[in-house]
């Protein structure tokens, strides 16, 4: 290990935000460099655990006290190579992932984690200002084609596995841009999308084919695909909103939080829209129905956007602001989490439930009618508790249900899982001989984390199936 003594000599530091006042008249990310006198000091404190839980905690694996002393005794470049062993894209999940692997830190029996998230950032965008991520061609090509269907990160990661082992990678992707949700459904103040496109200029150098504006099931057909590639991986993601289907839903200006979202990474990208598809926030009263990411993401953009106010529903009721007792060490913790988003302003409300909308004689939408509730799982509404708010925008914000079915998956024929997701095999095979599914498409809404783990494992199962055997780890 590093320093043997850190973690009792140092407490856990993490990045300071920019202040308040000056991020939300930007776009620019949140978090200010921690300097490198205190990340190595931050990295000092991994005790090198007998057993280290993080390894589990982190869905790819990342073996985290090796990069840690690594960095703690200055090794940069032998410290990226031990994080690209592992993870394509940490400088994805270094910012925008919620770190389960310091939630299952042995350090945080007792004390508070290391701050695994923080050094992992700082391994890569370090490597990218050395000039040390470099494209990784194939020697040789397989003379195998694989399809990709989908450019996030699942897709993403297991185009570059299955390229660097010789096979000729195309990834179709519906939108105008490369990215799936890290370019469309991640606001620019969590991750800029410079640092999407100087990963993508890696990839597109190793080989990488890729083809926009192609909505697979359309054009081409699925049957047109399995005749022109040798395999075909589904990353589709999760896409089919869950909805709240209440009284006054119809009234206009009541949105899905992702084209929300979508149509200002869009519009920050320079496109423009125009008035009657227009979802902005400037000036408006609006609510967010839903407490989690996606909802803290609409609550910092409507921040930016001007809003003349904005309110945060969750139906559950607000946790406790330490680990609740129901999900001790190395668990995920039960507790509250302050985006910096909330820092920024809004009004966060618990236990809430939404139960009907109300308009104006032109059909806009005007009240969100609100009842308070009890705890999960019976939400008993509470007596004389009804309230309204006013509200100009209305942003649902609840999740997901799994991939759209229309298209692809009528064509071709998937077994879908009970919770409506692609149905695969321990080899992330689907029903569909030589499709394969990974991430979101085939677990459900997830993290990014969980994809870039998914499409790994996947791209060792292609492999696989078109070689007989694979070196690719699994």
């Amino acid at each position: 290990m590093g320093q043997v003594t850190g973690f009792l000599e140092h407490t856990r530091e993490t990045p300071e935000r920019r202040p308040v006042l000056e991020r939300v008249n930007d776009w620019f990310e949140v978090y200010q460099d921690l300097p490198k006198d205190k990340l190595k000091q931050q990295a000092g404190r991994c005790m090198d655990c007998g057993v280290p839980f993080c390894h589990t905690g982190c869905p790819v694996n990342n073996v985290i006290p090796d990069w840690n002393d690594l960095i703690y005794k200055g090794r940069w470049r032998e410290a990226l190579r031990s994080l690209h062993a592992t993870n394509n894209f940490p400088e994805f999940t270094g910012r925008i992932c919620p770190a389960p692997c310091e939630a299952s830190c042995v350090l945080g029996i007792n004390d508070k984690p290391v701050t695994i998230k923080v050094v992992e950032q700082n391994i890569i965008d370090h490597a990218f200002g050395q000039g040390w991520v470099e494209a990784e061609p194939p020697r040789r090509r397989t003379g195998k084609k694989v399809a990709v269907i989908g450019s996030g990160p699942a897709g993403l990661a297991a185009a570059q596995q299955l390229n660097r082992v010789g096979h000729t990678v195309t990834v179709f992707e519906k939108q105008d841009r490369i990215g799936g949700l890290l370019r469309y459904g991640i606001p620019d103040f969590k991750l800029e999308k410079r640092i999407v496109d100087r990963r993508l200029e890696q990839l597109h150098a190793e080989g990488i084919e890729f083809q926009t504006n192609i909505n697979v099931g359309v054009n081409p057909t699925g049957e047109q695909l399995m005749k022109d590639f040798d395999a075909v991986m589904l990353a589709i993601g999760a896409e089919k909103h869950r909805d709240v289907e209440i009284p006054g839903r119809e009234l206009k200006g009541i949105h899905y939080a992702m084209d929300y979202l979508t149509q200002q990474n869009k519009r920050g990208a320079g496109d423009r829209f125009a008035h009657p598809e227009e979802i902005v926030a400037m000036g408006k009263r609006v609510v967010i129905i839903g407490g989690g990411d996606t909802g803290a993401d609409c609550l910092g953009t409507a921040h930016r956007q001007k809003a003349l106010s904005v309110h945060q529903l969750q139906i559950h009721p607000m946790p406790p602001e330490d680990r609740h007792e129901s999900t001790p060490w190395p668990l995920w913790p039960l507790q509250l989490r302050v985006e910096a988003a909330h820092e920024e302003g809004g009004f966060r409300e618990w236990s809430v439930l939404t139960t009907h909308f109300s308009g104006d004689q032109d059909g806009n939408v005007k009240k969100l009618h609100c009842v308070r509730v009890g705890p999960k799982p019976a939400l008993e509404r509470m007596p004389d508790s009804e309230f309204y708010l006013d509200a100009d925008l209305v942003l649902i914000a609840i999740g997901f249900s799994g991939p759209t079915r229309q298209g692809l998956l009528e064509q071709l024929p998937f077994e879908l899982d009970r919770r409506g997701n692609v149905k695969t095999d321990s080899t992330f095979a689907t029903s569909v001989p030589g499709v394969f599914s990974a991430g979101d498409a085939r677990r459900g809404q997830s993290l990014v984390v969980w994809a870039i783990a998914d499409g790994r494992k996947a791209a060792h199962h292609i492999d696989k199936h078109l070689m007989g055997s694979s070196q690719l780890p699994l």
